[in-house]
């Protein structure tokens, strides 16, 4: 998947939000707090690690938004830090385990917000490319979806989100 195009929605989308909002300071960390707290309710909606509980995953449809949402913070980081030259989406790792890679992809997200490097970033696009796999998504639907979520942020700020 070509990123750019991503890249440059989100930056539009940042850009609204920082002058709508009127925020002036850093606020890299919030966003990469954010980023963990989408993953967690990613990994929430597909319940791979509740081994207590019969319930199965939620809809397909509503995980992927959940995947989508941590995407928006993931560029947005990238953004911030100047790493949104980055291309094309890396080659995912190849975990099939849904609890392993969302610890791996924790891991990842920790490593970069203490060392903002492009191979730090780079590990988390290939972790979320590893989750997409994993949970069959293409990425087209990550387009598609990513694409309809930022005009959902977009409404939502114009409301009063």
């Amino acid at each position: 998947m070509k990123l750019q195009e991503l890249f440059e929605m989100q930056a539009e989308l940042d850009r609204f939000i920082q002058s709508s909002q009127g925020i002036s300071e850093d606020v890299f960390r919030r966003k990469g707090l954010a980023l963990l707290v989408e993953l967690a309710e990613l990994a929430n909606e597909t319940r791979c690690f509740k081994f207590w509980s019969t319930k199965g995953p939620s809809e397909r449809s509503v995980i992927l938004e959940e995947y989508v949402d941590s995407i928006h913070f993931l560029l947005s980081l990238g953004i911030e830090k100047k790493l949104d030259t980055l291309e094309a989406w890396p080659e995912a790792i190849d975990e099939k385990d849904l609890t392993e890679l969302f610890l791996v992809t924790q891991k990842a997200i920790q490593e970069f917000l203490e060392d903002y490097s492009m191979s730090n970033y780079v590990a988390i696009w290939s972790c979320y490319g590893g989750l997409a796999l994993a949970l069959e998504f293409s990425y087209d639907e990550v387009l598609e979806a990513y694409i309809q979520k930022n005009k959902t942020n977009f409404d939502r700020q114009h409301n009063g989100y």
